[in-house]
């Protein structure tokens, strides 16, 4: 048997390598600008960022404190050069962060309408089969159940009717 399962790639196998592709296709087609933010908004998510501020912060204000010797103050107290440059660092940090954050929301939209695609195929494909199974049954003259929400589920799915009936009742 030439066509056995261990022989083909098995099926979670497949998928797994499918959505391997499709986020390594969204990584590969970032703008320079998204790599960029990326890469930043990841750098200041981390404990290195955190120490390194930490330490730029007390060497920056040992010196405008006088304490380092021979090094000339340059920002004495209140420290207003420092205060616009964390203030110009903060507009920038939160700027490259919501960058991220919209192509991250972007991202999960496109997995979102691919679920619902892939559902509402999957829907389809299971109506069908139980239409099938249905005349299978009626051909051999089998007894099948023939009530209400049997037969509910061998008609398509009104999409649009669902849609306005969670938008009634689903509270805003």
């Amino acid at each position: 048997m030439s066509n056995s399962l261990s022989e083909r790639e098995r099926p979670e196998k497949k998928n797994v390598r499918t959505i391997v592709a499709l986020e390594e296709e969204v990584l590969h087609n970032r703008s320079p600008g998204n790599r960029v933010s990326d890469v930043i908004t990841h750098f200041s998510g981390t404990l290195a960022f955190i120490i390194l501020h930490g330490f730029w912060f007390a060497v920056w204000i040992m010196t405008n404190e006088g304490w380092i010797p021979h090094v000339a103050v340059f920002d004495p107290y209140p420290f207003n050069f420092l205060t616009l440059i964390v203030s110009l660092e903060a507009i920038f940090l939160s700027t490259f962060v919501l960058m991220s954050q919209n192509r991250m929301a972007y991202q999960a939209d496109r997995r979102a309408h691919l679920d619902l695609q892939i559902n509402l195929l999957a829907e389809q494909e299971i109506t069908t089969i139980l239409r099938l199974i249905q005349r299978i049954y009626r051909h051999l003259g089998v007894h099948i159940d023939t009530s209400e929400k049997v037969n509910q589920f061998t008609k398509e799915t009104d999409i649009p009717t669902l849609v306005n009936e969670l938008d009634k009742k689903l509270p805003t």
